[in-house]
């Protein structure tokens, strides 16, 4: 009782300390451009998608869409951990104000986009068939979404390279211009999202492949103004900034040995989605479905954490060779207080009616019964993943990747996977009670992860130079 108690009282004290650490005022000045971000990026590029899908009025098409958004999250995880390793290595250089290694980290973050996204996007291209076998779904998802995931192929390398620029604006402590290019990819998708599905202003009707093929305009659009910003903004010019010019393999492997953790933790926890899928895929199509609309109504609710984790990589990385020890540690606990209170005042509004939105995605009404009786359960877990986004994202500000790395891993494949498993094979006689176990298993990992960062903040081994 005494440990939980001096946590306790730390908590209570970080949150109320006006000295040190960022303000509450200059945190949401940094929070609302991300917090858009976060919602254009997630909420257009996928609960609209699965929305519009849902319109099709076909449960295959609909459990076709969602198995693939979840290769696609997993993709983008991978992305994500290129990105971060960007944004700490700038905002490192940054915070001591050595502008060209600043832009000599997005030349080689260019580049090795370009590798990464490429070698990606032949796989998914050149091995969607194989995907999709090896998820086990019937023989009619498989045809449906082997032409969608070839397509997807090529936004997932523009995407790639896009995250290269957003990673180096990001650590400038540039959240303006991301949420601009993200709102405007993301309304660009919405749009050309709607149009090619539904074949509307004389466009041809593309179905599920449309999805694909908006995915492909948004992120030419991101891409494009993003190279026009940087070139063209005469306050990027102290980055000297070349493109073109030959990129190090040194500084190379200095921002893979940042990104490699980020990337193999990301993707495992991304793994979680495709294993839990695996382990629904027997109880049937509505239960496949039901699992994509509440995990969309979810990602809908954790938009905030999401955000606030963005936030609080880059003020670690800023404040981190500053060696603002008590600033870093006061940063963290106000931020994980004030995104518990918004995400949980989201769940709890989803959950009071839960009928009302699984309606926008089940419209004939074949898995609503199923989605309702396990979504509120699941928001109560969700607050696990609240707090191991926030504290993991603190520790890759601190260039501490490879504890999130190993704890990601070892947790992910000897405790959740072996755990949901187990559940998805016993005989409980009840569909729902499986599933909230199945499910659930996700989040018992996730609380054991946020224990080990928590104890990881409270040594001193996370302040160790690391670039």
């Amino acid at each position: 009782m005494k440990m939980k108690r001096s946590l306790l009282a730390s908590y209570i004290a970080g949150i109320t300390d006006v000295h040190r650490g960022e303000s509450y005022s200059r945190i949401f000045k940094y929070f609302l451009p991300e917090f858009v971000t976060a919602t254009i990026f997630l909420f257009c590029a996928s609960v609209f998608d699965a929305w519009f899908i849902g319109n099709l009025k076909s449960t295959s098409l609909f459990a076709t869409q969602g198995v693939t958004s979840i290769l696609i999250h997993f993709i983008v995880k991978i992305a994500e951990g290129l990105l971060v390793g960007t944004v700490v290595m700038c905002g490192q250089y940054n915070g001591i104000s050595e502008f060209e290694k600043v832009g000599k980290a997005l030349v080689n973050a260019f580049w090795l986009t370009i590798m990464v996204g490429g070698l990606i996007g032949s796989i998914l291209y050149f091995g969607a068939y194989y995907i999709y076998w090896f998820y086990g779904v019937p023989a009619k998802m498989i045809y449906h979404g082997i032409p969608l995931l070839r397509l997807k192929a090529v936004a997932i390398f523009l995407m790639f390279v896009s995250f290269a620029f957003i990673g180096f604006l990001r650590g400038i402590k540039n959240t303006r211009v991301p949420m601009i290019l993200f709102m405007l990819g993301g309304i660009i998708f919405v749009l050309f999202d709607y149009i090619l599905i539904f074949g509307k202003f004389g466009f041809q009707q593309w179905g599920l492949q449309g999805s694909a093929l908006a995915s492909i305009i948004q992120y030419s659009v991101i891409l494009t103004s993003s190279l026009l910003y940087i070139f063209f903004d005469k306050d990027l010019k102290k980055y000297s900034i070349n493109l073109w010019a030959l990129f190090s393999w040194v500084t190379i492997l200095d921002l893979l040995s940042l990104s490699w953790p980020v990337m193999i933790d990301k993707a495992s926890l991304a793994w979680s989605q495709i294993w839990l899928s695996k382990m629904l895929i027997p109880m049937g199509k509505c239960a496949i479905a039901s699992f994509t609309a509440v995990k969309e109504l979810e990602r809908i609710a954790i938009l905030p954490a999401v955000a606030f984790a963005q936030v609080i990589t880059f003020l670690v990385s800023n404040d981190y060779k500053l060696k603002n020890w008590d600033g870093i540690k006061n940063n963290i606990k106000k931020i994980i207080f004030i995104a518990s209170i918004i995400v949980f005042t989201l769940l709890m509004t989803i959950s009071l009616k839960p009928q009302y939105f699984i309606k926008f995605f089940d419209h004939k009404g074949n898995f609503t019964e199923l989605a309702c009786s396990i979504l509120p359960i699941i928001s109560i877990l969700v607050f696990f993943d609240l707090l191991q986004l926030i504290l993991s994202g603190a520790l890759r500000g601190a260039a501490d990747v490879k504890t999130v790395m190993i704890t990601r891993l070892l947790v992910c494949f000897f405790c959740f996977m072996p755990m949901s498993w187990l559940f998805a094979h016993l005989n409980f006689g009840y569909l729902p009670a499986q599933f909230v176990m199945v499910y659930g298993s996700l989040y018992v990992g996730n609380a054991l992860m946020s224990v080990v960062y928590i104890q990881r903040f409270r040594g001193n081994d996370w302040k160790e130079k690391k670039i």
